[in-house]
């Protein structure tokens, strides 16, 4: 009776994807001429939980014409900020049966475009990511070139944002597969990030594993080396790296279908709360993101409904 009821449930879950997938979710990304009014955004993105690029909703902001490596040199340049240095770029990652975060290095803004520029050297992969509002807090004198906020998306959202923040790294910077609960508003401003998305229902294919959770220590000489963090608790994460799966180790993956787009600069991509996303850029590539944190909905309680049910099942 137990075999029956979990392969019942196994067959379920193994059809949920593309059933939900034929329903909502779309082939490509979908382009938007102009920003969507807050009543289209609610009804037709955010509600039914679909990703789009939206065009000319940054053409207003200054920081279009003005953000340039040389512009940041001579407006922030001597400015501190927060830089995650890795020894291959990817930050916040499983390496092996560890969760690793990356070092935090503070560095002069001018130090990291000279990295940039080829001007000067760094152990390892520079990224000035750090993901709770680094745009108001460390840089504060590039406010002037930009809203604070999406106004169509705080008035469709009935919310300001929690976080606003500013990326800046190298090509080989890489942001591994992930989720958030945010409804994500990603503007880029000069270069272009590359994007792979899964939809939420895609959850039966992705697989997730505990770790013990490190953070990459830079040595005097210039080399790293893995530190356990001893009173954190362990990390659930998505071992698969999904430019190159290990699909003997991770055979369900193969079932599920990514979507890939390309924001370019003036472009706004709305991302929606609990899409998986994996994010690679052009080297240089500046951007900003807005995120609201998302209503913990019947939605997410589905979400977390379809996660408890595929630990269960434990998919082959």
């Amino acid at each position: 009776m137990a075999a029956a009821a979990l392969d019942a449930l196994q067959r379920a879950l193994r059809e949920f994807p593309a059933a939900a997938r034929e329903l909502s979710v779309p082939l490509d990304v979908p382009y938007l001429d102009e920003p969507p009014t807050p009543l289209h955004f609610y009804r037709d993105w955010v509600c039914p939980n679909r990703p789009c690029i939206i065009r000319n909703a940054l053409k207003h902001w200054s920081a279009l014409q003005k953000w340039s490596l040389p512009y940041l040199r001579a407006t922030v340049g001597s400015t501190e900020v927060s830089v995650a240095v890795t020894p291959d770029g990817y930050a916040d990652a499983v390496r092996g049966d560890r969760f690793v975060m990356p070092a935090e290095r503070r560095l002069p803004l001018s130090y990291v475009l000279d990295v940039l520029e080829g001007q000067a050297q760094h152990p390892g992969v520079l990224y000035v990511q750090k993901q709770c509002s680094n745009l108001p807090t460390e840089l504060p004198q590039l406010l002037s070139d930009l809203e604070p906020h999406v106004p169509w998306a705080s008035e469709a959202l009935g919310k300001m944002p929690d976080a606003v923040n500013f990326w800046l790294g190298e090509a080989a910077a890489v942001t591994s597969l992930h989720k958030d609960h945010y409804e994500n508003l990603y503007c880029v401003v000069s270069g272009e990030k590359h994007f792979l998305l899964h939809p939420p229902s895609d959850r039966p294919f992705i697989p997730y594993e505990l770790y013990t959770p490190a953070t990459y220590q830079l040595t005097e000489e210039g080399t790293f080396k893995i530190v356990d963090e001893e009173a954190m608790e362990k990390v659930p994460w998505i071992p698969l790296d999904p430019l190159a799966p290990d699909l003997t180790q991770y055979p369900c993956y193969s079932q599920a279908q990514a979507l890939r787009c390309t924001v370019r600069a003036g472009e706004l991509l709305y991302l929606p709360s609990l899409w998986f996303h994996h994010v690679q850029q052009s080297h240089g590539c500046i951007a900003v993101n807005f995120w609201y944190d998302m209503e913990y909905d019947l939605k997410y309680s589905y979400f977390q409904l379809l996660d408890s049910l595929t630990k269960a099942a434990v998919l082959d």
